[in-house]
């Protein structure tokens, strides 16, 4: 019988070395790109997209083997959904890498200058961060997001996707570097781990010397790995449970309109609403809430008030006000105003993005700027929670940490700051 200690180990040295290769070849790219004029980077970016539209046919038969497979392992609706991939979205690939082609390059801008005495002249100024490391479950749309905003911030990636998706991010990162190459960017700039090996996860969590940062892009377990196991730095993206507040001085019309659209447009995204909130002063809202709701098909987990609204609703219980759904299941529960709604959300929400809907403007501000969430909206949607509705072109994630960038991540938060400081012959005294 073959050893598994031995088996195990081997497969980690595999990985091991596997990833060194790919970190090595990507931090000399990565050394490239670093002076790679914004001009080179937008013609690369733009041929990039054209050559993911060519390509479509090629990329829906490789998702169709992902989808078959998919179904088979057991996938939830919510999964296959990020899973798939037709005509439209393939083109909203290529529209997104053209967006970000068209982004003003954030690379070398001067973010702040100024003298000093002495005569000493300052700037601080926009750098790349050097490589990054992605590593993503199911949506092979992040394959060419990720490679056009680290393109155009001059960043070197390393992307690993989720087995679930391998052959459809295997067919997108083929498109577009095939595209990207033929405009003088280095194929290592943008590298796909080939293999769904678990163990290349723990290699570049691992690989401090080759990547500069880690972007997580997936479910808690995922996420808590990375953060767990990395000895690389991380910018985390943490699960959306996010919530809509109506208030009661809210437009019922507006109020019904948006928390359809919150919770229903797309369940499996992370800015769809998990909860909602009606102000007890709201008075018929809560009823009318409900029942837009399960008339559309969504089951909803209730208290007593949203119980006694409508006999349909299922009582919720304590886990379900800190559970991101990510299907057409949603909390609803009665607050005492916006403070109640402030402290509901302090305690249950993942900090990604809430919403309130309200016409009073004091109640508004109140909202926006007590609720500790990297969105916060008013009178809008949470499914806005999007780099390419931010008009960032896309994004690498929601970041909900503190720490150098919050919020949807795109080019611009993938890039650091250095200092240049230029002297006419000064000298310490």
């Amino acid at each position: 019988m073959r050893d598994v200690t031995l088996a195990k180990d081997a497969e980690i040295l595999d990985a091991t070395a596997l990833m060194a290769d790919m970190g090595a070849r990507a931090r000399a790219a990565a050394r490239t790109l670093a002076t790679l004029p914004a001009a080179t980077k937008t013609e690369a970016l733009n041929a990039a997209a054209t050559a993911i539209r060519a390509a479509t046919p090629a990329i829906l038969a490789a998702n169709a083997v992902d989808l078959e497979r998919g179904r088979a392992m057991g996938l939830s609706n919510a999964l296959l959904d990020r899973l798939l991939l037709n005509e439209a979205r393939v083109e909203g690939i290529a529209e997104g890498i053209e967006t970000v082609a068209a982004l003003a390059d954030p690379v070398d801008q001067v973010a702040a200058e100024w003298d000093r005495p002495n005569g000493l002249r300052i700037q601080r100024v926009r750098v790349p961060i050097g490589v990054i490391g992605i590593i993503y479950e199911s949506r092979p749309n992040v394959t060419a997001d990720a490679a056009a905003l680290c393109l155009r911030s001059g960043n070197a990636v390393i992307l690993r996707g989720g087995s679930e998706a391998l052959n459809s991010s295997r067919a997108i990162h083929a498109a577009f570097v095939s595209g990207m190459a033929a405009h003088g960017v280095p194929a290592d700039a943008v590298q796909l781990v080939p293999v769904a090996d678990r163990a290349m996860v723990g290699a570049m969590l691992a690989a401090q010397d080759l990547i500069d940062v880690i972007v997580p892009r997936g479910g808690k377990s995922l996420v808590g790995r990375v953060q767990a196991e990395a000895r690389v730095p991380v910018l985390a993206h943490l699960d959306g449970n996010n919530h809509v507040y109506v208030d009661g001085k809210a437009n019922p019309e507006m109020a019904l309109a948006i928390v359809r659209n919150a919770k229903l447009r797309r369940t499996g995204v992370c800015g769809a609403a998990e909860t909602v909130l009606v102000d007890e002063a709201a008075g018929p809202l809560l009823s009318a809430v409900v029942e837009m709701l399960l008339d559309a098909g969504c089951e909803v987990r209730g208290d007593r008030a949203a119980q006694a609204a409508d006999p349909r609703v299922v009582p919720a219980v304590d886990a379900d006000w800190d559970t991101e759904y990510l299907e057409a299941i949603v909390a609803v529960k009665q607050v005492a105003g916006v403070e109640g709604a402030i402290a509901h959300i302090a305690r249950h929400g993942s900090g990604h993005t809430d919403a309130i809907v309200t016409g009073d403007a004091a109640t508004a501000e109140r909202f926006l700027s007590a609720v500790d969430s990297a969105i916060v909206t008013l009178n809008a949607s949470t499914q806005f929670a999007d780099g390419g509705e931010f008009g960032f072109g896309a994004e690498i994630g929601i970041s909900t940490g503190r720490l150098h960038a919050r919020g949807p991540v795109g080019a611009e938060q993938l890039t650091t700051m250095k200092y240049l400081v230029r002297g006419t012959g000064q000298i310490r005294p």
